[in-house]
């Protein structure tokens, strides 16, 4: 099973995804970002828990919990936003659909976009996501950057085919 029939099987049944595609239009690639990206609201969790333990436990307040509360409704409230963002490629058009209450679509037709590249930070390479640098002919697109990509080296090689085509033969 190669990476497009993953990301297809995984992302098959989002609702999401098919309300932003024209009626020409398949779906090729839909996948989430990297669970990376809610590594700073699980810490700022963690490290709540530990000053509401030490503030509860040094002045007996018991208020400050609350306080953790609203941590804990800062993460899920992250983790709802994660599970309905997607970044798409179609046959047509690049796009990162994102928010929970108000939706954002972010598109680039595919004949705009010029160039790829895949960037990827120390922490990326330990964890396995990077980022994809679009350029485009034209202004400034909003879909420049494109952070936390799930296993990058195979999403890029699959992206670049769809954006730039694949060749069967080799170059020589």
């Amino acid at each position: 099973m190669n990476l497009q029939d993953m990301m297809v099987h995984r992302d098959n049944s989002s609702r999401t995804v098919d309300k932003y595609l024209m009626s020409y239009e398949g779906r090729v690639i839909a996948v989430r970002r990297h669970p990376a990206v809610l590594l700073a609201p699980v810490a700022i969790v963690v490290a709540g828990l530990v000053a509401c333990s030490a503030v509860s436990a040094v002045t007996g307040l018991l208020w400050v919990w609350w306080l953790w509360l609203i941590a804990i409704g800062y993460l899920v409230w992250k983790v709802i936003a994660w599970s309905v963002e997607f970044f798409l490629v179609t046959e047509h058009r690049v796009m990162v659909v994102n928010g929970v209450l108000n939706r954002n679509v972010a598109m680039m037709p595919l004949a705009k976009v010029t160039d790829i590249a895949l960037n990827r930070s120390m922490a990326g390479r330990v964890l396995g996501f990077g980022e994809f640098v679009m350029e485009s002919a034209g202004q400034k697109q909003a879909l420049r950057n494109v952070g936390y990509m799930p296993y990058p080296e195979q999403l890029y090689l699959e992206v670049s085919s769809v954006i730039f085509g694949s060749v069967d033969e080799s170059p020589d």
